[in-house]
């Protein structure tokens, strides 16, 4: 059971000093058996917090003043609406303790089998942009006293915290948000309220094409509701003319899911013209891609050296998205097999194949291990690559991909616990980890973005 302060009770104020962070960058410290949690601290710190909730085992607790400094805070003008959103923890730490902090997270993950402990972490590809990064930004719209607010909900809440010009954002997207926000308030239109499952519009998502500085912009709305999305559409364009694609999505679910299963063309072209290093890509309202086009690019130049292809080798791209990893491969390959199982990136997967003059690739929808087990039937491929969703792979997924006995394995990672413990897993299957390259895709959060090379070396 969760206590919260009362209304009109009086705020309890306690001082601090900060012991460590946990693995999403939030200060704690131990205090009569209890883990305290404060946004926005760092390790050594004294500090001055007032106490929002305590539980059984855990008290929140938001820092009200520092009354000293660690060494590792950053002297940049901070984001004024951090603590609040609590999307970027990181943002009042000196890059370098940054990185420093997710080596040492992927490490501890792999810590926990000792079967890993021997693989090396190389240290952190820093972004060259810490600010300004976010290519796509999805964001809850609600209304606070009559005001409309988009942006992020408050942890475990239904408020939303209105994030304003985020500084981790595009600049187009800022502008997007600021025109949206004036207009809703502007027409009146109905905001959804979770609370209460009624009202019209969900949730924002908007989608940039740096080098091109065009947007998509998909409304969420609760039903179908042409006549509201098309004004709103109509006077976005007007006002942003570098808004090039409107889409609707239907969810009438109740729970916190962000798409729904329908999504309607409104204005403009159906997908986002975009471009990584060399290669150019379609992509759709709905399709999975890279929010930092940067490292991403880094990402798909390191999995194409890693794997070493040559022109009589094939290989095979799991959760292959929009075919960001395949094409790449592609280009040294004899033939690549992109596995998805979202429908649409499918379809923008093979658009982007015809788009990048990329013939020796093709792109099958369904269950990676199914098709897996029927790939095994006629083709040897020396090379896997493998860029699973936080929950990492399935089991069955793993044992199917050692099943193929590809010579190499990529394995491209959001989330270090699963990554370790998919490593342990295939290391039971016959693959060595010889090295992890952490990629900082999220400067200013406490998430890191993981490339592992695998090598098949079969028990003796």
């Amino acid at each position: 059971m969760t206590a919260r302060r009362k209304k009109g009770q009086q705020q309890r104020r306690e001082e601090f000093t900060i012991e460590r962070l946990d693995d999403e960058g939030i200060g704690l410290v131990e205090q009569g058996g209890k883990t305290v949690r404060v946004v926005g601290a760092l390790p050594g710190e004294k500090i001055l917090a007032e106490i929002e909730y305590e539980g059984r085992h855990t008290i929140g607790a938001r820092m009200v003043k520092r009354l000293t400094n660690a060494r590792e805070r950053s002297r940049r003008q901070n984001c004024s609406k951090a603590e609040q959103c609590q999307g970027c923890p990181l943002i009042s730490m000196d890059y370098a303790a940054q990185l420093h902090f997710k080596h040492e997270k992927v490490a501890r993950a792999l810590a926990t089998y000792p079967q890993l402990t021997e693989i090396n972490v190389n240290t952190v590809l820093e972004a060259p942009r810490q600010l300004g990064y976010r290519s796509s930004a999805k964001l809850a719209i609600g209304k606070e006293r009559g005001k409309v607010m988009i942006g992020l909900y408050r942890r475990n809440t239904h408020q939303v915290i209105d994030i304003g010009d985020c500084p981790l954002h595009h600049p187009l997207i800022n502008e997007v948000v600021a025109v949206v926000r004036e207009e809703i308030e502007r027409q009146g239109v109905f905001v959804y309220r979770p609370d209460k499952d009624h009202g019209l519009l969900r949730y924002l998502v908007v989608r940039v094409s740096p080098l091109r500085n065009e947007a998509m912009v998909t409304f969420v709305t609760r039903e179908r509701c042409d006549r509201e999305v098309i004004h709103l559409a109509k006077w976005l364009v007007k006002k942003v003319p570098n808004v090039v694609s409107v889409h609707q999505n239907i969810n009438t679910g109740s729970g916190n899911v962000i798409w729904g299963n329908q999504t309607l063309r409104m204005m403009g072209h159906p997908s986002l013209l975009d471009q990584v290093g060399e290669l150019k890509l379609r992509i759709g309202p709905n399709a999975f891609f890279q929010v930092n086009h940067d490292q991403a690019e880094r990402i798909y130049q390191l999995a194409r050296e890693w794997a070493g292809l040559s022109k009589e080798e094939e290989a095979v791209d799991l959760y292959c998205g929009i075919g960001g990893i395949a094409l790449n491969l592609a280009r040294d390959a004899r033939m690549v097999t992109g596995v998805e199982v979202v429908q649409e990136a499918v379809r923008n997967a093979a658009d982007n194949a015809r788009l990048n003059d990329l013939g020796n690739c093709r792109f099958l929808a369904g269950d990676a291990a199914q098709i897996l087990e029927d790939l095994a039937l006629t083709s040897r491929p020396a090379v896997v690559s493998v860029n699973p969703p936080r929950k990492g792979c399935e089991p069955e997924v793993l044992r199917a991909v050692a099943s193929l006995a590809p010579r190499t394995l990529i394995y491209v990672s959001c989330n270090p616990e699963t990554l370790a413990r998919d490593l342990a897993l295939l290391a039971e299957q016959g693959y060595r980890c010889n090295e992890i390259q952490p990629v900082d895709m999220f400067p200013q959060t406490p998430h890191v973005e993981s490339v592992a090379r695998l090598e098949h070396s079969p028990k003796k």
